[in-house]
């Protein structure tokens, strides 16, 4: 797959380029530039992360920071089998538990929701730091609301961490997610608080909380490119029936001047 020419590798993490000091030269430097391609496309153009990850994959299966990333992008893709088979992979190789929440993720993506709730019980979990913890407490509270358990997903995520008035970097996704399972137990006052709660917190717009809060608030958007795309079209209806009134016009002159002439000629036989 094409990578540009000022991607050079340099960009990624200092310890993926440790990982890849144990490859040749030439091999590492090709490998790291397929890995800034995952980076920068695994957001906005999953797909494509997920192409120059297979690549990387082929050239390196056995660096785990190589697995790690094919499987972040097979997890975007939202090829979940393939993603968890990468992340037990990778764990495998570096015997941390950091992967443990995005692999419980993985099989309620396969829809078993049932054994992510077993992995939210494991040792493992206690291993956690506190971003790993929260980030658990999501999943399971997720798992249990594909299981219809929308109560016991609710006292999930009550816990420390959204009680909490400090701003954290998974604040907002928490606030959020507790919001949205009061919504839709219709519990809507509590709902709207808790989403102007994960507002407040999300400072690089990682969710959408504020369309959400707008919503409840019945609170209309107008999208400017349709509003300019109609107003584009009314200007081409105009000028159109503008055309058309003007032939129209002009094909009624027409016979009154035939007949103007005519009336001329008869007047000069006489």
């Amino acid at each position: 797959m094409p990578i540009p020419q000022e991607v050079t590798g340099e960009e990624i993490d200092k310890d993926v380029r440790q990982e890849l000091q144990s490859l040749p030269k030439t091999l590492a430097e090709d490998v790291a530039r397929n890995l800034v391609m995952v980076a920068r496309l695994i957001d906005e153009d999953p797909e494509a992360a997920y192409g120059y990850s297979r690549v990387a994959l082929r050239l390196a299966s056995r660096v785990a920071a190589v697995r790690e990333a094919a499987g972040f992008a097979a997890y975007a893709s939202q090829k979940y089998s393939e993603a968890l088979a990468e992340f037990r992979a990778a764990r495998r190789m570096t015997g941390n538990v950091e992967l443990w929440p995005v692999m419980a993720d993985c099989e309620r993506g396969l829809g078993r929701p049932e054994k992510a709730l077993d992995m939210a019980g494991a040792p493992e979990v206690h291993k956690l730091d506190k971003a790993g913890q929260v980030e658990m407490r999501l999943v399971a509270a997720g798992a249990r609301r594909d299981m219809g358990q929308l109560d016991a997903a609710i006292v999930t995520l009550q816990s420390p961490e959204l009680a909490s008035h400090s701003v954290q970097p998974w604040t907002a996704r928490l606030r959020y997610a507790y919001a949205d399972a009061l919504l839709a137990a219709g519990r809507e006052a509590e709902a709207r608080e808790w989403f102007a709660k994960a507002v407040e917190a999300d400072r690089d717009g990682s969710t959408d909380a504020s369309d959400r809060l707008a919503e409840l608030d019945g609170v209309e958007f107008t999208d400017a490119l349709d509003e300019s795309g109609a107003d584009a079209e009314s200007a081409d209806a105009s000028r159109e029936s503008g055309a058309a009134e003007d032939e129209a016009a002009g094909e009624a002159e027409a016979p009154a001047a035939d007949e103007g002439k005519d009336e001329g000629k008869d007047k000069d036989e006489d």
